[in-house]
């Protein structure tokens, strides 16, 4: 992947997964470690925000910058502003992964409900390997009426759409039953 320089450069995980930086993910991470500490609604969020943003600008240099890296960063800024009782608390996690379902559909043909699972099957297995620990399954309707091939919704859709959402939890349950795997199907 290469970061354009007008752009964040990626963020890569100890596991050598790479994902986009995110100013709302960031806001997120500091807002539920500022709670943790006793300060909530705290009001310099968006400032330490904005920070870390413009400082992952200014490193146009960098395609890639380590996850760890950032967040080294974010606890020395927490450190260099006086709120050092949040540092403890600030330990984020990489940002869900996104995959569409009606991706998969396509890939794998309407109407050919085998292979769709069997792609499924092999994307889930492959990012349970990479320990992603925040998946998002998205397109599902989507995915529902190209593989009925259907314009409108039916009963079967309904029937489909269960079978996914089922068997993306079986998966999902028999290869992570070690670790927290955070996954929304919609």
């Amino acid at each position: 992947m290469v970061a354009f320089k007008e752009e964040f450069p990626y963020l890569r995980t100890s596991s050598g997964q790479l994902f986009e930086f995110s100013r709302d993910w960031l806001h997120a991470a500091i807002t539920r470690a500022a709670d943790e500490a006793g300060y909530p609604s705290w009001w310099l969020t968006d400032h330490v925000t904005e920070s870390i943003a413009f400082y992952l600008q200014l490193r146009n240099d960098e395609n890639v910058v380590a996850f760890n890296q950032l967040s080294q960063t974010v606890r020395y800024v927490l450190n260099a502003i006086g709120y050092k009782e949040i540092v403890p608390h600030f330990t984020p996690s990489p940002p869900p992964i996104s995959i569409s379902l009606l991706d998969i559909a396509r890939h794998a043909g309407a109407g050919y409900e085998l292979a769709f699972f069997d792609l499924l099957e092999k994307q889930i297995a492959a990012l349970v390997a990479t320990h992603v620990d925040n998946l998002q399954l998205c397109s599902l309707q989507s995915c529902v009426k190209h593989l009925r091939g259907a314009k409108t919704w039916t009963r079967a859709c309904d029937a489909l759409r269960e079978e996914i959402v089922c068997f993306v939890r079986e998966r999902l349950t028999t290869a992570t039953h070690f670790r927290r795997l955070d996954c929304s199907v919609r």
